[in-house]
């Protein structure tokens, strides 16, 4: 059973009103690869970094059973940066900063080792990038996972509803259900979303979670 993720591997300044990191190892990629190394053998991951990506960390993730044939490190560049705003309920967020440095040039490359694989979670990422992951695969998947925020809702809806179109499961919180929807009501909010692909959406809040089959 094989898990391809795809997503970032970044470093994250976070603040909430409960305390303040300036730099911390982050990225949709490396927390998904984490979590499911808890689960699923193998773990293959796919994402790309900076000079500046620590070594341990990615020996960590080794350790893990996370294959990273799908990782790629460019010397001469930075890694992704991203920074936020937590609010009281930790759910809604501000996006400080976003540097994408390696992150801009990025064009993810499916291994042959990676074929076939059973499941794919697309981590937070630039949709066309996801939809780039899905069309190279040979054979589908059993079950397609997407998680994305309102920063992608912001910039690049049209690319966002087109991956839509071709995922199982959709991850997103409450305040991005009701952007991508454009309904108050979360109940109206998961209907109008199911609409555009995802047969199950999973809606965050800072406490519970709401699951739409």
């Amino acid at each position: 059973m094989s898990l391809i993720t795809v997503g970032t591997m970044a470093f994250d300044a976070i603040e909430t009103p409960f305390g303040k990191v300036d730099k911390i190892v982050g990225g949709s990629g490396t927390y998904v690869a984490y979590a499911a190394s808890n689960f699923v053998q193998p773990v293959q991951q796919i994402s790309i970094v900076g000079y500046d990506f620590p070594q341990e960390e990615m020996d960590e993730l080794k350790s893990r059973g996370v294959q990273l044939d799908g990782v790629e490190i460019v010397p001469d560049k930075k890694s992704f940066f991203w920074s936020g705003k937590y609010h009281i309920d930790m759910n809604t967020r501000d996006t400080l900063i976003t540097d994408l440095n390696v992150l801009a040039d990025f064009n993810p490359i499916v291994p042959d080792s990676y074929q076939g694989a059973e499941f794919l979670m697309l981590g937070n990422l630039m949709p066309k990038l996801q939809l780039s992951v899905i069309n190279q695969l040979k054979v589908r998947p059993k079950l397609i996972v997407m998680d994305t925020m309102n920063f992608w809702m912001d910039i690049a809806m049209d690319d966002l509803k087109e991956v839509l179109k071709k995922v199982d499961v959709l991850l997103v919180n409450d305040g991005e259900a009701r952007q991508l929807s454009g309904e108050l009501s979360l109940v109206k909010a998961a209907k109008a979303i199911m609409k555009m692909g995802p047969q199950f959406l999973i809606i965050k809040k800072a406490n519970m979670v709401h699951c739409f089959p």
